[in-house]
């Protein structure tokens, strides 16, 4: 009631609140901007914020446990909106709104056009005024490479602002233009509108991958050579090499014409990451990635929308064609607001590509994206002091009395209640420790809380073992555990509580993780320990769990793959010496999979008959192999993380 009455405090009279679009923003008794958001209807909007507190979200609760005040503006569309929720974000940078950010700074191509003689500079300052963008890039180093490629191409300036003056002033070059390494105005050798020509060409080339510079060179060049001046063929010469060098190093993935930027999006539930393909000219002219934490109501449709927002802050352009793995949150709106960031040059239109190239472009942003958010939480993971405090959180939530140093975590799989497998992974000091890890085979049982049980037993019979036998405990498998936990809610954290009863063990804390909630269960608590999202302590548990459930489907796929000989060897007419020779010819399971109904029949000692048994026997493989693909979907980002 508490909370309720403190909302009461503040919220507004029902006929106060306009039903017209707008943006509201919820502050702290200190005047702090908590919350931003924007609606179509501001009264229906708002009145969702005083329902009763058990029907909303964690994050929101928490936010109005804070909150003293809700401010609004009206606006005249859903686009100004839009436009205007995101101005707020990034001013106030409200901390209960989501914050993409880059994990690190990149580097830009520039052109100080509002200089009198603009320059081409490397730089990750992203506020120069008047200056026209390109990138971001990757690396650094391959920019300064092509960098060079590109003044030799388009001969500008390259001195400072200090140098240049100078030189404008007393009328003599500077060192750069004497030894022509600076072919600005300063050198003397063109005027300060021709010298703006050439830089409007390089945008142009940078822009879109412009052919015209280089077919006007390559015919100067040819015009020269005629004439029979070879000093000047030779220059032009190693102009056009230049150009057709950087148009080279810009991978060609598109159409020449086509000018678009893919965004690909990978989340899980406590972390998300984006991917921006920057294309023009039909050639990948940078990229980008953004990592974000996420709560429970941060949909992909949601991140996309404010991902695609940060990517175009500033003087920031977009294409005229953007594609996203999802259509986002309000896509009239944002389609409209990026628009209005490049007028005269037609609308921005947001798809999700359906076939072709695209598509392919479309997974590899999708791919890198994963890449990224593995790397993010590797990059968490090895961090001692992220670690450390993980660790003490735990201790302090779970009421243990010392910090759980050694965790082990249980895992069961199986396919529509066959096959069933069990993992048991174990982590020390926040790392994962390979060499103690085990695997289960579970012939009977009747659902997953025995499965529990009966894999909780075993591994209690062990450690029972090395207490009884007096002596410390040899190798990593017999080292006692400060933390167990299994993976479910609170029918399997009670078959474990049985489990360890049942051995007489009471030294070993316990505890179980419910998926997507990410609640921790307690043997004896009714109600789940709810972590911060954010907590690193979390971010250590589901780890722990993700890495448990990893090893599980691992072993359950080396069991169907080491298995098919027998069951292959169950089809009428095809004994141990057929089934041996046929793995021989194929020379691996899973090229015998991929094999057609002609290539089977090809195989030594088959016919047409026995092909067609052996090819519906392997669909009904790969078809369970499918539904183990599906089970695996929520650790997907992790396979492969050792």
């Amino acid at each position: 009631m508490a909370e309720t009455d403190h909302r009461a405090a503040f919220r507004p009279a029902q006929g106060e609140i306009p039903t017209s679009p707008g943006v509201y923003r919820f502050s702290d008794k200190h005047g702090r901007v908590l919350y931003i958001g924007k609606a179509k209807n501001l009264r229906s909007r708002l009145s969702n914020y005083f329902q009763p507190l058990h029907s909303l979200m964690p994050r929101t609760r928490r936010m109005l446990a804070l909150a003293a005040r809700v401010d609004w503006t009206v606006v005249a569309t859903d686009t100004e909106s839009l436009v205007l929720e995101h101005t707020w974000i990034t001013e106030f940078k409200p901390p209960f709104n989501v914050q993409f950010k880059d994990d690190k700074t990149y580097p830009y191509l520039a052109v100080t056009l509002r200089e009198e003689s603009p320059r081409l500079i490397i730089t990750r300052n992203e506020r120069i005024r008047g200056a026209r963008y390109f990138g971001p890039y990757p690396k650094v180093w391959a920019l300064r490479e092509t960098t060079g490629l590109l003044q030799q191409a388009f001969p500008i300036r390259t001195c400072n602002d200090a140098d240049y003056k100078r030189a404008m002033t007393s009328g003599r070059p500077c060192l750069a233009g004497q030894i022509g390494r600076c072919n600005g105005p300063c050198s003397g050798r063109l005027t300060i509108e021709e010298h703006r020509e050439r830089v409007e060409e390089l945008v142009s080339f940078l822009a879109g991958g412009d052919t015209s510079h280089l077919r006007a060179l390559q015919r100067r060049m040819r015009d020269a050579a005629a004439e029979q001046r070879y000093e000047d063929a030779a220059r032009l010469r190693d102009q056009v090499q230049a150009v057709e060098h950087v148009m080279e190093k810009n991978a060609v993935v598109l159409g020449m014409d086509v000018n678009v930027d893919v965004f690909g999006l990978r989340a899980d539930e406590l972390a998300a990451a984006a991917h921006q393909f920057i294309i023009r000219g039909g050639r990948i002219r940078g990229e980008r990635s953004w990592v974000v934490d996420v709560e429970l109501d941060d949909s992909p449709e949601t991140l996309l929308e404010q991902v695609i927002q940060s990517a175009y802050e500033g003087e920031r352009e977009p294409p005229p064609e953007i594609l996203v793995p999802v259509m986002p949150g309000d896509t009239e709106a944002l389609q409209n607001a990026l628009s209005a960031q490049r007028p005269r040059r037609g609308r921005v239109r947001v798809r999700v590509p359906e076939r072709g190239d695209k598509v392919q472009l479309m997974e590899r942003a999708v791919l890198n994206a994963g890449e990224h958010l593995i790397r993010h939480k590797l990059k968490r993971a090895a961090d001692l002091t992220a670690r450390t405090d993980a660790l003490a959180e735990i201790q302090r939530s779970l009421g243990m009395t010392e910090a759980p140093l050694r965790i082990e975590c249980i895992d069961v799989s199986h396919l529509q209640g066959t096959d069933v497998v069990a993992s048991l992974v174990v982590f020390e000091d926040g790392l994962p420790a390979k060499g103690a890890y085990r695997r289960y085979r579970i012939e009977e049982t009747r659902d997953d809380t025995d499965s529990i049980h009966q894999v909780v037993s075993r591994r209690a019979a062990q450690l029972n073992l090395a207490r009884e036998s007096g002596e410390a405990p040899s190798g990593v498998y017999r080292d006692r555990p400060q933390l167990l936990i299994v993976d479910g809610g609170e029918p399997q954290v009670k078959a474990a509580k049985r489990a360890l009863d049942e051995a007489g063990i009471d030294d070993v804390a316990l505890c179980g993780i419910a998926k997507r909630l990410e609640e921790i269960w307690l043997p004896d608590d009714p109600f789940p320990v709810i972590l911060p999202r954010t907590s690193e302590a979390l971010f250590l548990v589901q780890r722990i769990r993700d890495e448990a459930h990893r090893f599980a489907i691992t072993f359950q796929r080396q069991r169907r793959s080491t298995s098919i000989a027998s069951r292959l060897s169950e089809i009428p007419g095809l004994g141990p010496k057929r089934v041996k020779g046929l793995l021989r010819h194929f020379g691996s399971v899973t090229r015998l999979k991929a094999a057609s109904l002609e290539e089977l029949a090809a195989a030594p000692g088959l016919g047409p008959k026995l092909a067609e048994q052996i090819a519906a026997h392997l669909r009904d493989d790969t078809a369970t192999d499918a539904k183990l693909d599906a089970s695996d979907d929520r650790t997907r980002d992790m396979e492969g993380v050792e």
